[in-house]
């Protein structure tokens, strides 16, 4: 068999093994997604706690770049502090071994019956649950698969030979070893994959214990690189629990290389088989940083405040503060970022509102140029947000997930076209009124000011339809429109019967008036907008309003 030969059978294989975890990792995002979440935010008030809910979530997740993600949005979202995220950091490096120590076992048999029993459980589910299950145990298979084909690769005779001198030639130098596993561990997104590559290797001989023991330092090492890349060029402050966790990583190698002989001399003490020594010295090692940085992680976190400290900028109301890029893999964090800056759209929304009102009422120019600059900032914020939303991961949601960002979109594209609605109808009509040095009467500026005020505590109301979810609220925002149906009714009716007694203001106004109250009622049909999805999920929705 040639080099070229060998290389591509290697090179296959190891993509195999990566998608394998990666099958693993997004099915259990999708069944346990945001249970694995909550959890882990319940484990916030004490560092101990924080070790043990990032342990227990990684265990399960198997994915300690998704976990620092977690614990860097709580953290930059003002959520936690700094200490308790570091200990989940310490938590989530310790439990992501946990598979590893499994897979180190000669367990190879088991691939063909977890593949058979995830294709029928993906085929025939009933349950999103279920199939996202199956996808778990098709991965699972697919690791062993992988496993087992590269032992095969690399054990004739004939290969090894061949294959041991370019590879003697990577990792002659303990640090070159660990240069080289940390870049291929980022590369790959995985140390778990790197890790059980180096046991493969570790098994047939193909490397000696000292240089594995080497390799899966470096391992450990890239896998901390990910969640740093994804945070830089947002919030600084994402950036400390990623640098503090690199950190942790490079005193921890810095301190081991020196006696990596030692300590493979001492390793056949906890088991025999250079797998299973390269699989408890991964363990042991994470073990040892968690042990070692978990008392002193109150002075970390201060150093890492003073290392990287809050950008002191201008606040500019139209830059996004929640849409923080680093999370866009895991969507549960990514979802509930989009949701908090839908909010600030929210308030720019009431903000024009209350603008519009006094600028009626005020006849101030300026107050109609800085409503339309408020627009433009709804406009970006808008703009920011429909983005973020479209570069979420959609392999990794689920069906709740999914219409989730379908109803933070909707939510988002209402609040815009009210903003363009009082900037492009309702401010133009402030202007003509005040080009005109018109008034309106005092029955017809009431009516404008009751409109208004409907809008605001409706506004008020949807929002908490959009964050709560609510059923009776949506049931009642919907209502509401109707009764503002009834008040539009009555204030045009109210403006015919001022016409016809030839009220002065009214019949100079007569047009601003009518045109006022048809531009709010359009603007409440956004708002009550809000409440169809959950009514409709609900089946509390009529196909349509004709009898």
């Amino acid at each position: 068999m040639s080099a070229t030969h060998i290389l591509i059978n290697l090179l296959g294989q190891i993509a195999l093994l990566l998608w394998g975890i990666h099958m693993v990792q997004s099915g259990i995002l999708r069944a346990f997604g945001a249970t694995l979440r909550r959890t882990l935010s319940r484990g916030l008030d004490s560092p101990y706690k924080a070790f043990l809910a990032g342990f227990g979530v990684t265990a399960i997740l198997q994915s300690s770049t998704a976990t620092a993600l977690m614990a860097t949005s709580f953290a930059a979202g003002r959520i936690v502090d700094l200490v308790p995220a570091l200990a989940i950091m310490l938590g989530a490096n310790v439990g992501t071994t946990v598979i590893v120590q499994i897979l180190a076992f000669d367990i190879a048999l088991v691939s063909p019956v977890l593949i058979l029993v995830g294709v029928i459980a993906f085929k025939r589910g009933g349950q999103t649950r279920v199939r996202d299950l199956g996808r778990v145990s098709v991965g699972l298979g697919l690791v062993l698969l992988a496993l087992h084909l590269l032992t095969d690769t690399v054990i004739p005779t004939e290969i090894a030979p061949r294959t041991r001198d370019l590879i003697e030639m990577v990792t002659s130098d303990p640090i070159i070893c660990v240069l080289a596993a940390a870049i291929f561990a980022w590369a790959a997104h995985a140390s778990v994959a790197v890790v059980l590559l180096i046991i493969s290797l570790a098994a047939v001989g193909i490397v000696d214990i000292p240089t594995a023991l080497a390799l899966t330092v470096g391992a450990n090492l890239g896998t901390a690189i990910n969640p740093l890349m994804q945070a830089l060029g947002g919030d600084r402050v994402a950036l400390r629990v990623p640098i503090g966790n690199l950190l942790n990583r490079i005193i921890g190698a810095a301190l081991v290389l020196p006696f990596i002989g030692w300590i493979a001399d001492l390793l056949p003490v906890l088991g025999e088989g250079a797998g299973r020594m390269v699989a408890n010295f991964h363990t042991g090692f994470n073990l040892a940083l968690a042990l070692l940085f978990i008392l002193p992680l109150p002075l970390i976190a201060r150093l890492l405040e003073r290392l990287v400290p809050e950008r002191a900028t201008p606040d500019d109301p139209s830059v996004p503060r929640h849409l923080d890029p680093g999370a866009l893999p895991v969507p549960s964090i990514a979802l509930t970022n989009a949701a908090r800056e839908s909010l600030r759209m929210a308030d720019v929304v009431e903000r024009m509102l209350r603008g519009s009102l006094e600028a009626f009422e005020t006849g101030d120019r300026k107050q109609v140029a800085r409503i339309c600059a408020i627009d433009d900032i709804l406009d970006r914020l808008h703009s920011a947000t429909k983005h973020y939303l479209m570069r979420i991961s959609r392999e990794g949601l689920d069906e709740e997930q999914s219409q989730r960002l379908s109803e933070i979109l909707a939510f988002t594209i209402n609040l815009e076209h009210i903003g363009d609605i009082v900037d492009k109808n309702l401010m133009e009509l402030a202007d003509k009124k005040i080009r005109r040095q018109l008034s309106f009467s005092d029955e017809g500026l009431q009516e404008i000011r009751e409109m208004h005020q409907r809008l605001l505590n409706h506004l008020q109301l949807s929002i908490s339809v959009f964050m709560a979810g609510d059923l009776d609220s949506a049931r009642r925002l919907v209502q509401e429109k109707e009764q503002f149906r009834e008040l539009e009714r009555l204030a045009t009716e109210r403006h015919f019967e001022r016409l016809r007694e030839g009220v002065p203001q009214t019949i100079e106004t007569t047009e601003l008036h009518l045109d006022i109250v048809r531009d709010l009622k359009r603007i409440e049909s956004h708002i009550a907008a809000t409440a169809y999805p959950l009514l409709e999920q609900s089946g509390g929705l009529r196909q349509s309003r004709l009898t």
